[in-house]
Protein backbone atom coordinates (compact mmCIF):
# COMPACT_ATOMS: atom_id res chain seq x y z
CA UNK A 1 0.00 0.00 0.00
CA UNK A 2 2.88 2.49 0.85
CA UNK A 3 4.68 1.82 -2.51
CA UNK A 4 1.16 2.18 -4.21
CA UNK A 5 0.42 5.66 -3.06
CA UNK A 6 3.81 6.64 -3.83
CA UNK A 7 2.71 6.37 -6.99
CA UNK A 8 0.66 9.43 -6.60
CA UNK A 9 3.28 11.45 -4.90
CA UNK A 10 2.60 14.62 -7.44
CA UNK A 11 -1.13 14.54 -5.51
CA UNK A 12 -0.06 14.23 -1.64
CA UNK A 13 -1.31 17.46 0.53
CA UNK A 14 -2.34 18.01 3.86
CA UNK A 15 -5.01 15.61 3.69
CA UNK A 16 -2.64 12.23 2.62
CA UNK A 17 -0.72 13.19 5.78
CA UNK A 18 -3.83 13.71 7.97
CA UNK A 19 -4.61 10.09 5.96
CA UNK A 20 -1.21 8.53 7.15
CA UNK A 21 -2.16 9.33 10.84
CA UNK A 22 -4.60 6.95 11.08
CA UNK A 23 -2.12 4.22 8.42
CA UNK A 24 -0.70 3.87 11.99
CA UNK A 25 -3.62 2.65 14.01
CA UNK A 26 -4.72 0.50 11.02
CA UNK A 27 -1.41 -1.28 9.71
CA UNK A 28 1.67 0.23 10.28
CA UNK A 29 2.72 -2.51 13.21
CA UNK A 30 6.75 -3.13 12.54
CA UNK A 31 9.70 -1.14 12.21
CA UNK A 32 10.08 -1.84 8.61
CA UNK A 33 6.84 -0.54 7.32
CA UNK A 34 7.36 2.14 9.51
CA UNK A 35 10.57 3.08 8.01
CA UNK A 36 9.53 2.40 4.09
CA UNK A 37 7.03 5.06 4.65
CA UNK A 38 9.39 7.79 6.51
CA UNK A 39 11.99 7.37 3.29
CA UNK A 40 9.11 7.50 0.84
CA UNK A 41 5.89 9.23 1.87
CA UNK A 42 7.05 11.57 4.76
CA UNK A 43 10.12 12.34 3.14
CA UNK A 44 8.03 13.59 0.39
CA UNK A 45 6.12 15.52 2.22
CA UNK A 46 8.53 17.30 4.14
CA UNK A 47 10.57 18.13 0.61
CA UNK A 48 7.12 19.77 -1.06
CA UNK A 49 6.73 21.78 2.23
CA UNK A 50 3.50 20.36 2.63
CA UNK A 51 4.51 19.55 6.41
CA UNK A 52 7.11 20.89 8.58
CA UNK A 53 8.42 19.47 11.93
CA UNK A 54 5.49 21.20 14.06
CA UNK A 55 3.15 18.60 12.25
CA UNK A 56 5.18 16.03 13.57
CA UNK A 57 5.52 17.21 17.09
CA UNK A 58 1.99 15.16 17.99
CA UNK A 59 3.02 11.89 16.55
CA UNK A 60 5.78 11.97 19.87
CA UNK A 61 3.21 11.12 22.18
CA UNK A 62 1.41 8.97 19.72
CA UNK A 63 0.05 5.77 21.31
CA UNK A 64 1.77 3.25 18.56
CA UNK A 65 5.25 3.01 19.04
CA UNK A 66 6.10 2.77 15.48
CA UNK A 67 4.38 6.50 15.52
CA UNK A 68 6.76 8.02 17.69
CA UNK A 69 9.84 6.21 15.82
CA UNK A 70 8.34 8.14 12.41
CA UNK A 71 9.75 10.95 14.12
CA UNK A 72 13.55 10.90 13.74
CA UNK A 73 13.31 8.53 11.23
CA UNK A 74 11.29 10.98 8.86
CA UNK A 75 14.17 13.25 9.94
CA UNK A 76 16.97 11.54 8.42
CA UNK A 77 16.65 13.26 5.23
CA UNK A 78 16.78 16.61 6.69
CA UNK A 79 20.26 15.85 7.91
CA UNK A 80 21.65 16.48 4.76
CA UNK A 81 19.99 20.11 4.09
CA UNK A 82 19.94 21.65 7.60
CA UNK A 83 22.10 24.19 9.06
CA UNK A 84 21.14 23.85 12.33
CA UNK A 85 20.97 20.68 14.03
CA UNK A 86 19.85 22.28 17.26
CA UNK A 87 16.53 23.23 15.59
CA UNK A 88 16.21 19.14 15.24
CA UNK A 89 17.10 18.02 18.47
CA UNK A 90 14.58 20.00 19.96
CA UNK A 91 11.82 18.25 17.98
CA UNK A 92 13.25 14.68 19.17
CA UNK A 93 14.04 16.12 22.64
CA UNK A 94 10.88 15.15 24.40
CA UNK A 95 11.49 11.21 23.04
CA UNK A 96 14.67 10.85 24.79
CA UNK A 97 12.94 8.80 27.50
CA UNK A 98 10.87 7.00 25.66
CA UNK A 99 10.23 3.10 26.95
CA UNK A 100 10.21 1.41 23.81
CA UNK A 101 13.43 -0.43 21.79
CA UNK A 102 12.04 0.60 18.53
CA UNK A 103 11.50 4.29 19.31
CA UNK A 104 15.07 3.97 21.01
CA UNK A 105 16.89 2.34 17.91
CA UNK A 106 15.37 4.99 15.63
CA UNK A 107 16.66 7.98 17.48
CA UNK A 108 19.77 6.13 18.09
CA UNK A 109 20.12 5.91 14.59
CA UNK A 110 19.34 9.65 13.64
CA UNK A 111 21.70 10.85 16.10
CA UNK A 112 24.52 8.39 14.96
CA UNK A 113 23.75 10.53 11.16
CA UNK A 114 23.83 13.78 12.74
CA UNK A 115 27.44 12.54 14.32
CA UNK A 116 28.57 11.77 10.68
CA UNK A 117 27.51 15.19 9.92
CA UNK A 118 27.97 17.67 12.52
CA UNK A 119 30.09 16.02 15.89
CA UNK A 120 30.12 18.78 18.06
CA UNK A 121 26.59 19.43 18.23
CA UNK A 122 25.36 16.34 18.17
CA UNK A 123 28.16 14.78 20.94
CA UNK A 124 27.00 17.96 22.87
CA UNK A 125 23.72 16.46 23.07
CA UNK A 126 24.59 13.25 23.61
CA UNK A 127 26.45 14.64 26.90
CA UNK A 128 23.70 16.19 28.31
CA UNK A 129 21.45 12.83 27.76
CA UNK A 130 24.28 9.87 28.66
CA UNK A 131 23.25 9.45 32.23
CA UNK A 132 19.29 9.77 31.78
CA UNK A 133 18.43 8.24 28.10
CA UNK A 134 18.17 3.96 27.62
CA UNK A 135 21.21 2.92 26.90
CA UNK A 136 20.15 1.72 23.39
CA UNK A 137 20.20 5.13 21.87
CA UNK A 138 23.76 5.93 23.47
CA UNK A 139 24.88 2.57 21.64
CA UNK A 140 23.44 3.34 18.19
CA UNK A 141 24.43 7.02 17.97
CA UNK A 142 28.04 6.23 19.18
CA UNK A 143 28.52 3.07 16.76
CA UNK A 144 30.84 4.58 14.31
CA UNK A 145 32.62 6.42 16.85
CA UNK A 146 36.19 4.94 18.43
CA UNK A 147 36.49 3.79 21.16
CA UNK A 148 37.96 6.59 22.77
CA UNK A 149 35.45 8.95 21.68
CA UNK A 150 32.67 6.34 23.33
CA UNK A 151 34.17 6.47 26.32
CA UNK A 152 32.36 10.22 26.88
CA UNK A 153 29.35 8.95 26.81
CA UNK A 154 29.40 6.09 29.04
CA UNK A 155 27.10 6.33 32.05
CA UNK A 156 28.14 8.15 34.71
CA UNK A 157 27.71 5.40 37.95
CA UNK A 158 25.42 6.83 40.89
Amino acid sequence: AILLLNTFADQFDRKTFKALEKWFALGINNWAHCDILCGTTLKELMQHNIITLDDLSSWRTARNKHQRRAVPVSMLNLLKTADDFNALFDVIEPLMLDHEEKVQQGLGWFLREAWKLQPKPTEAFLLQWKDRAPRVIIQYATEKMTPEQKKRFKKQKS
